[in-house]
């Protein structure tokens, strides 16, 4: 049974290509952390099935706006997670959050046409480390966007602890993951690592 979450952060999700609907866990981790008086952040992405990195990074960087430096969480999943390593690399990346978890990011070498502008990814280990306070990666020995694997195509290049979800697949609502109590704890707890 997840721990109750006690810190009190506001945190930011930032969905994939396609959006989180209603049964993803994104959208139930929303929820859940509304329910205890948690600020989440959870803005639509425009033109979530046909995206356009700049037009993601306004979207991001005007959710981030307001928030306090060091003061905040991000949960990305699939796609937001590279939309977040481009957001790192870009020069005067303020505010700074807390902590960012990148889950299942989709490989640096795919080749999905709709979002080619976002790859390849920039990989700078210092880039990473100034836009947060600290940066985790989660993803599963088995999904289809990263036949790679997590830890080969983000860990090991970026130096990054990295958890990895055994038969998770992507990740997603279709892999089983709406409710997702581990994420929720991770949201609860002021350290970093995943589990």
């Amino acid at each position: 049974m997840p721990r109750r979450p006690t810190r009190t952060a506001p945190v930011v999700l930032l969905h994939g290509l396609d959006g989180s609907g209603p049964d993803h866990w994104q959208s139930w981790l929303g929820r859940q952390l509304a329910d205890v008086g948690r600020e989440v952040r959870f803005p639509t992405l425009p033109a979530a099935s046909e995206p356009r990195l700049d037009a993601w990074l306004t979207a991001l960087r005007t959710a981030l706006a307001d928030l306090p430096a060091d003061g905040f969480d991000v949960v990305c999943h699939s796609l937001a997670s590279v939309l977040w390593l481009h957001h790192a690399s870009s020069p005067g990346v303020t505010p700074r959050p807390a902590r960012v978890v990148l889950v299942a990011p989709p490989s640096p070498a795919i080749t999905l046409p709709v979002i080619a502008e976002f790859f390849p990814p920039p990989l700078s280990i210092d880039a990473v480390r100034q836009a947060a306070d600290g940066t985790v990666l989660v993803g599963s020995d088995n999904d289809p966007y990263c036949p790679e694997g997590i830890a080969d195509a983000y860990g090991r290049p970026l130096k990054m602890a990295t958890t990895i979800v055994s038969g998770g697949v992507h990740l997603n609502d279709e892999a089983g993951y709406g409710p997702w109590p581990a994420m929720l704890d991770w949201c609860g707890r002021d350290n970093l690592a995943f589990f």
